[in-house]
């Protein structure tokens, strides 16, 4: 069964580290989330679209080797040099999950358009495919937000597809760069309403709404930032529900 509504899960989240190197994971309890919400019986279907990074095998091969001996069944979708399906469409609409890797959130949202995934996807979306993603695969169901996929200084980014009316700002905590661009962006208007997350934190939208921040970790917290009347920025702390797992 599909998700009731059309549901995204925005995040600075995804995997943890099993310890014996960067490839070495293990999936999060966001996983978990995302096949609940999607209904998706005792082995979902989740494809990976890794775009922002150049489908990069070395991600590939560490994201088989993270679900291997779970209850998930993984596919990819691969873009670069090709397409590695016959057809994109049918391959996606049939998942229970899809979800977005990190990287250049520019690259991945261009690259998208170039072969249609823009409208496949809001295909998927509406059909109750559950879409996710951490960092970039965050920011692209958005308006925009801050992004590193100009260089090592942060700039804005306004060109997602906007499919969510707010803007978006992950590692909120982690990277010194992120809270101040965001405060600027909303206060002169770049972006609009802006929702936020600490690592280890996801939001979830039924439709265009947010209707809960999680957390896989403790000490966390989801944020909104929004321009009051008199043009300052205000920013309100959303306090996640902690995930089992």
């Amino acid at each position: 069964m599909p998700a009731s509504e059309p549901t995204i899960l925005a995040t600075s989240m995804g995997f943890f580290s099993r310890g014996r190197g960067p490839y070495d994971l293990r999936p999060g309890p966001i996983f978990d989330l995302g096949a609940e919400l999607a209904q998706a019986g005792p082995e979902p279907r989740i494809c990976y679209l890794g775009q922002a990074v150049g489908d990069q095998p070395t991600n590939l091969t560490a994201l088989y080797g993270a679900f291997a001996g779970t209850r998930f069944r993984l596919s990819h979708l691969a873009l670069f040099p090709m397409p590695n399906v016959d057809d994109i469409r049918a391959h996606l609409l049939a998942q229970d999950v899809i979800w977005v890797g990190g990287g250049s959130v520019a690259n991945l949202v261009a690259v998208w358009r170039v072969h249609g995934l823009e409208e496949i996807l809001h295909e998927c979306w509406q059909a109750g495919v559950v879409l996710g993603g951490v960092s970039a695969g965050s920011i692209c169901w958005h308006v925009g937000g801050a992004t590193d996929s100009f260089g090592p200084r942060l700039r804005p980014f306004t060109d997602g597809l906007g499919w969510l009316p707010y803007g978006n700002g992950v590692h909120y905590d982690s990277e010194e760069q992120r809270r101040p661009l965001i405060h600027r962006m909303v206060g002169d208007g770049t972006l609009p309403v802006t929702h936020c997350t600490d690592d280890g934190v996801g939001l979830v939208y039924r439709g265009e709404k947010l209707v809960e921040a999680v957390a896989d970790r403790e000490g966390v917290s989801a944020y909104e930032v929004s321009r009051t009347a008199d043009g300052t920025v205000r920013e309100t702390v959303i306090t996640p529900r902690r995930l089992a797992g």
